[in-house]
């Protein structure tokens, strides 16, 4: 799973959002070094929808404004844990040769 994927993920495990507002999530957790503009979300959006891991949801609140709104499926909930657990052990794995200070 790309960081880019994992950030997208994540910033649905707090309820639906709108693609701006997944953009600003991504922004403030993944660091200066992911890309988080509105090709890299968009886009990885599309894919994860196709994969059916986000889905696109009908919203009152955003009706208006034709935003469109996305909402973590239980496949990308199951996936995005899948990862956490890889990198848990890639943490631990890191830490047992020395090269991560447990915290």
């Amino acid at each position: 799973m790309t960081p880019a994927v994992f950030h997208i993920l994540l910033a649905l495990t707090d309820g639906p959002r709108h693609g701006y507002a997944i953009m600003q999530s991504v922004s403030a957790t993944g660091g200066p070094g992911l890309p988080a503009g509105p090709g890299t979300v968009y886009g990885t959006l599309t894919r994860l929808a196709h994969r059916g891991l986000v889905a696109e949801t009908a919203d009152a609140a955003h009706a208006q404004t034709r935003r469109r709104v996305y909402v973590l499926t239980g496949k990308g909930r199951r996936a995005l844990e899948d990862e956490a657990v890889r990198l848990l052990n890639l943490i631990g794995l890191l830490r047992s040769r020395g090269l991560v200070k447990p915290s």
